[in-house]
């Protein structure tokens, strides 16, 4: 177990408190006298440990089975959770906060009877402490936030982690990716947009990468060389009744300048070009339209050069380039979109 412990956060388990009778009770609370810890994860989720209170009042809204698992450490009978066979491509979130905690890219059958993933969608996402219950010695997963327990995590998974999170699929809620919609947007480096589209409400993934070049399969050399034709794009998967395709519009025209032409701050080159990468017509349409709503207001000192065509195909940048702001603690040269303006991250 001492293996696993040194893989998995455990930075979540501090704040929580535990009571145990026949079974663990978990209840969030903050580090020191219900003082707010500001948290964030490198996905951009925020984690700052919901209170007593916010757990209860959300507690409300579950079923006896899922309240008895979540907030009572129970186990749903092996090959009766609902989600055990899901095969669909989506996402896995906290069925008591809404917490992303596993994607359906890191699922597998394990023949266990209940849900089984090798990863968390964000490491960061999913807490752990030791659960030597029932005369065992195991160690319980909860989600960082809202302290809900989900199940046990195993050292006998398939490859890359060896890792086999063990759920109850009365602890998730299901989110089929068909109902999200995915945009793309160029706006100079590409570190910087990705981590401010990763923290507006309703994205579920924002990626770096390079897309609408002429070659394939670039690499960020290839891009910087200015021979690929690419610029350095962000993809944004959103849940639409969460936030509108126009509401990223206006949140991307505040995060750059839109009337440099292949730059971007002192980001020189077509790299950093100015675009708008549409995957549909409803898209085009809402793009065209906000840049006339812009025209008209006659705010900005040049003429708007964002280029808006359709999506061609996005290459994911390389993994150092993945969460570069988030990881490194490193600004980029951005505005401040209407979402930022509540959070920490306002500035970046």
């Amino acid at each position: 177990m001492i293996a696993i412990l040194m893989i998995l956060p455990l930075f979540g388990v501090v704040g929580f408190i535990a009571t145990r009778d026949d079974s663990v009770q978990l209840a969030a609370t903050t580090a020191d006298s219900g003082a707010t810890m500001n948290q964030r994860s490198s996905s951009g989720f925020d984690l700052t440990p919901l209170s007593a209170d916010q757990v209860a009042a959300l507690a409300k809204n579950l079923t006896p089975e899922q309240f008895q698992v979540t907030q009572k450490s129970g186990t749903e009978a092996p090959f009766c959770g609902n989600l055990v066979d899901n095969k669909l491509d989506g996402s896995y979130l906290c069925i008591v906060c809404d917490l992303p905690l596993f994607s359906s890219s890191s699922k597998f059958h394990s023949g266990t009877g209940w849900p089984s993933f090798f990863q968390p969608f964000d490491p960061a996402h999913v807490a752990t402490r030791p659960d030597p219950s029932h005369g065992r010695d195991r160690v319980e997963i909860m989600c960082a936030r809202c302290a809900a327990h989900l199940g046990h995590v195993f050292e006998d998974g398939p490859r890359p982690t060896g890792l086999r999170y063990c759920l109850n699929s009365a602890a998730l809620k299901f989110v089929e990716r068909s109902k999200f919609e995915t945009a793309y947007f160029a706006g100079g480096c590409f570190w910087g947009v990705e981590h401010s589209f990763s923290l507006a409400p309703g994205v579920v993934e924002a990626v770096s990468g390079y897309m609408n070049g002429n070659t394939k399969n670039p690499t960020y050399k290839d891009v910087c060389s200015h021979t690929s034709g690419h610029a350095e794009a962000v993809k944004v998967v959103f849940d639409p009744s969460k936030i509108s395709y126009e509401r990223l519009l206006e949140g991307f025209f505040a995060l750059h300048d839109p009337t440099q032409l292949d730059k971007q701050g002192p980001d020189v080159g077509d790299q950093y070009r100015s675009g708008i990468f549409t995957t549909s017509d409803a898209q085009a349409s809402a793009a065209l339209a906000y840049v006339a709503q812009l025209k008209s207001r006659d705010t900005l000192s040049s003429p708007i050069v964002t280029v808006i065509e359709p999506a061609e195909t996005f290459y994911p940048a390389e993994a150092d380039h993945q969460n570069y702001v988030a990881t490194t603690g490193r600004p980029c040269h951005l505005g401040h979109p209407w979402w930022l303006e509540s959070t920490e991250a306002a500035g970046h």
